[in-house]
C-alpha cells in the first residue's frame, strides 16, 4: 500500500493538466487535479476557443461586403453584440462539462479549489483539505501581464474581453503580439473605429520577418488605425465615462475601451513555490528537464509556465509525454521541430519550421521561394487583401525548412504542410506533386524561381 493518497496531483484544469490526468489515471494511477477558476483553462474559456468564435462575427462583414460583387444585393445588416456573448457562454459552458465528464470518465478525482504545495509531496485545498501525492504536477497557465502606468486601472485584458458590457465605439489595443492582432481584427470587423498602438514599427515580433511586413500592411488596409513606433504613457477618465489615452508620440486618442494585450506571466499566485524553493529560470517560468521534472524531484510542470511556446496542443502532447513517462512504461522526450502555428489576423497568419532570420544563423545557404497575389476570390469584390506565400529551401539537402503565409484558410493550409515537413518534405517533391486547381494552396506546389 503506497504511503501517499495519490500517485499524482494535478494542480491545474487547463488543456495540459486534464490531458496529464487523463492518460494517466489509463495507465492505473491514482489521480486527482485541482481548479479554482473553470476547467478547460485559459484556451477554453477566455482564449483560443471565444476568440475564434468572436473572429467568425467579426468576418461577415467583410463576407457581406465581398457578396456584392458576385451579385448578392444584402440591404440592410446589423449586429447585436449581447446575442453574441450569450450564445459565446452557453458553447463554453457545454465546453466546461465536457471536459469535466472526460475527467470522471477516466476515474480522476475532480476538486475544485485553489491548490498550494506545502512540502514536495503535499497540496493544500483551499486551507480546509490536504492531499499527499508521489508526484505533484503544476500547470497552472498564464495570465495577462499588464504594465503599471497612470491610470491602467482603466482598462481590461484579454480575459475580460469577451465580457464587455456593450459594443464600444472606439476601441484602443495596446501591443502587438497576435493576441493584440487577433482582437484588432475582431472589433475592426464589428465595425468599432480601431486604434492598435505598439512600440516597435512592425507587428508580430519574432515571427518571419517578411510576413511581418505584409502582415502589418494588411492590417493597415483592412482599416484598423495603426500608431506604431509608440506607446501609452498614461489613461485619463473623462466626464462622460470614455478614456483618454495619452502617447509618447504626443498623441491622444479618445476611446471607450483599453485593451492591453501585452504579453502573459505565469500564474504562480498562492501556489507556495517557496515552501519546496523551486528553480526558476531567469525569465521566471518553471526549470525542467526533457521529461518535465523540476529542480525538486517529486514535482512537474508543464505548458505556458516553463517555455514560449505557449500553444494549447504543445501543452496536451507533453501532458501525454508525462503520463506516459511516469505510468506507461517510459517514451521518448518530446520533439519540438516544426511546431505548426497560426494567428487569425484578419488575414490569417500561420507558419511551420524557421524564420529567415532563423535560417540565417543556422544554415550554411537557403533559397527563397515567394508569391504575392490577389486571391481569386477577390477579383470580383474588389477587395484588395493579397496572400503571401513563401518557402525556405535548405541548399544541397533541397529540404524544406520554413514554410509560412498570410492569407485566407492560412491555418488549414499549413497544417497539412506541417505534416509533410515532418516527414522530412523536400523542394522537388512538392514541385512534383500536381496542385488543386484553382486554389490559393497550389501555390505551394507551383513556385519554380527562388528569390534574387
Amino acid at each position: 500500500m503506497s504511503e501517499y493518497d495519490y500517485d499524482l496531483v494535478v494542480i491545474g484544469g487547463g488543456s495540459g493538466g486534464v490531458r496529464a490526468a487523463r492518460m494517466a489515471s489509463s495507465f492505473g494511477a491514482r489521480v486527482a487535479i485541482i481548479e479554482d477558476r473553470y476547467w478547460g483553462g485559459t484556451c477554453v474559456n477566455v482564449g483560443c476557443v471565444p476568440k475564434k468564435l468572436y473572429y467568425y462575427a467579426s468576418s461577415f462583414s467583410e463576407e457581406f461586403e465581398d457578396a456584392r460583387g458576385y451579385g448578392w444585393q444584402c440591404g440592410d445588416i446589423s449586429f447585436d453584440w449581447q446575442t453574441l456573448k450569450s450564445n459565446r457562454r452557453v458553447e463554453i459552458s457545454r465546453l466546461n462539462g465536457i471536459y469535466q465528464n472526460i475527467l470522471d470518465g477516466a476515474d480522476v478525482e475532480l476538486i475544485d479549489g485553489h491548490g498550494t504545495i506545502l512540502d514536495p509531496h503535499t497540496v493544500e485545498v483551499d486551507g480546509v483539505r490536504r492531499l499527499s501525492s508521489e508526484h505533484l504536477l503544476i500547470v497552472t497557465g498564464a495570465r495577462p501581464f499588464i504594465p503599471e502606468i497612470p491610470g491602467i486601472e482603466h482598462v481590461i485584458s484579454s480575459d475580460e474581453v469577451f465580457d464587455m458590457e456593450s459594443l464600444p465605439g472606439t476601441m484602443v489595443i495596446v501591443g502587438g503580439g497576435y493576441i493584440a492582432l487577433e482582437f484588432a481584427g475582431i472589433f475592426n470587423g464589428l465595425g468599432v473605429e480601431t486604434h492598435l498602438v505598439y512600440r516597435r514599427d512592425v507587428l508580430l515580433r519574432h515571427f518571419d520577418e517578411t510576413v511581418r511586413e505584409v502582415i502589418t500592411e494588411e492590417v493597415a488596409r483592412k482599416g484598423v488605425r495603426l500608431s506604431l513606433n509608440n506607446n501609452v504613457e498614461s489613461i485619463d477618465k473623462l466626464a462622460d465615462g470614455r478614456l483618454s489615452v495619452s502617447t509618447s508620440l504626443g498623441e491622444e486618442i479618445i476611446a471607450d475601451a483599453v485593451l492591453y494585450a501585452t504579453g502573459r506571466v505565469p500564474n504562480f499566485d498562492k501556489l507556495g513555490l517557496e515552501n519546496v524553493d523551486l528553480a526558476l529560470t531567469d525569465k521566471g517560468i518553471v526549470q525542467v528537464d526533457e521529461y518535465y521534472r523540476s529542480s525538486v524531484p517529486s514535482i512537474y510542470a508543464l505548458g505556458d509556465i516553463i517555455h514560449t511556446q505557449e500553444l494549447t496542443p504543445v501543452a496536451l502532447a507533453e501532458g501525454m509525454v508525462l503520463a506516459r513517462h511516469l505510468f506507461g512504461g517510459g517514451c521518448e522526450p518530446m520533439n519540438y521541430d516544426y511546431i505548426p502555428t497560426a494567428v487569425f489576423s484578419q488575414p490569417n497568419t500561420a507558419s511551420v519550421g524557421l524564420t529567415e532570420q532563423q535560417a540565417r544563423k543556422k544554415l550554411r545557404s537557403y533559397k527563397v521561394y515567394e508569391s504575392n497575389f490577389l486571391h481569386m476570390k477577390n477579383t470580383l469584390s474588389g477587395n484588395k487583401s493579397r496572400t503571401y506565400m513563401k518557402l525556405l529551401v535548405e541548399e544541397g539537402s533541397d529540404k524544406v525548412v520554413g514554410i509560412h503565409m498570410v492569407g485566407e484558410h492560412a491555418g488549414e493550409i499549413i497544417q497539412g504542410l506541417a505534416v509533410a515537413m515532418k516527414a522530412g518534405v523536400t523542394k522537388a517533391i512538392l514541385d512534383s506533386t500536381i496542385g488543386i486547381h484553382p486554389t490559393a494552396a497550389e501555390e505551394f506546389v507551383t513556385m519554380r524561381e527562388p528569390r534574387g
